[in-house]
């Protein structure tokens, strides 16, 4: 018998990777602010999947976790790492190199935390080392705030400095929580999502600095990070580690 509960999950698995590809081809295309949107929707795929999941009656599958790991390899791993080595300005030039290695080191942190979690990781009740979904939007907000649209300026070390950090933090043995009913930060991320939306809507249009539609946007950006910064600073003190029950 069919569980529409799961095969409802591997819709929404489904679409988190065709999100990825289209953000990965959208920043090819010379459009990386219509990436970072595909980017941000698909994690609202990656948290459908998962509530889908826990509500099935079937057990979960290794191959189900595969596929979602490949998913969000492409998603969270691929796509912004082509979003970091993917830059024409003339401050970028003389850190082409640079970008591709880190973007490179980006995706292979990414990967390699994936195949840990489809391992071994699922089976902790926490995260041990930052999730690709987070460490996509923090990859997101650097760019924003210091690429393209460049909210404060351009300034690639910054944002290389801060990729280089990400990865190491996705490979770090630091446990931070899943996101699920109870969790103590599952309000404050719900609402760092929103503020992605209302970040990265508006952007498409390309609205003049100071026009409403251009402050819309850099409040809801500088919403959106304070939002990551919180689940990086404090996501590893709402950690349980006694129980199975921990966030």
């Amino acid at each position: 018998m069919t569980d529409a509960w799961r095969v409802g999950a591997n819709l929404a698995t489904l679409a988190n990777g065709l999100l990825g590809v289209a953000a990965i081809l959208y920043t090819l295309a010379g459009n990386p602010i219509w990436a970072m949107l595909l980017i941000a929707i698909a994690i609202g795929f990656d948290g459908l999947d998962g509530l889908l999941s826990r509500r099935s009656r079937m057990p979960a599958r290794r191959f189900g976790r595969v596929v979602d790991s490949v998913a969000d390899a492409v998603t969270y791993g691929i796509a912004p790492a082509v979003l970091i080595a993917d830059h024409t300005g003339a401050a970028w030039a003389p850190f082409g190199d640079l970008a591709v290695g880190l973007a490179a080191a980006y995706a292979a942190a990414a990967i390699a935390r994936l195949v840990y979690f489809t391992a071994r990781g699922f089976e902790r009740p926490y995260f041990l080392g930052v999730p690709t979904p987070q460490a996509a939007l923090a990859v997101i907000v650097a760019l924003l705030f210091h690429s393209d649209p460049a909210f404060q300026s351009v300034q690639p070390i910054g944002v290389l400095v801060g990729v280089a950090a990400i990865s190491v933090l996705m490979v770090a043995p630091i446990p931070y929580p899943k996101i699920r009913a109870g969790a103590t930060l599952r309000w404050p991320m719900a609402a760092t999502g929103v503020a992605a939306a209302f970040a990265l809507v508006p952007l498409q249009f390309r609205p003049a600095a100071g026009s409403p539609l251009y402050d819309i946007a850099y409040a809801s950006a500088l919403a959106m990070l304070v939002g990551v910064a919180s689940y990086y600073v404090l996501g590893p003190f709402t950690v349980r580690r006694g129980g199975a029950d921990g966030p």
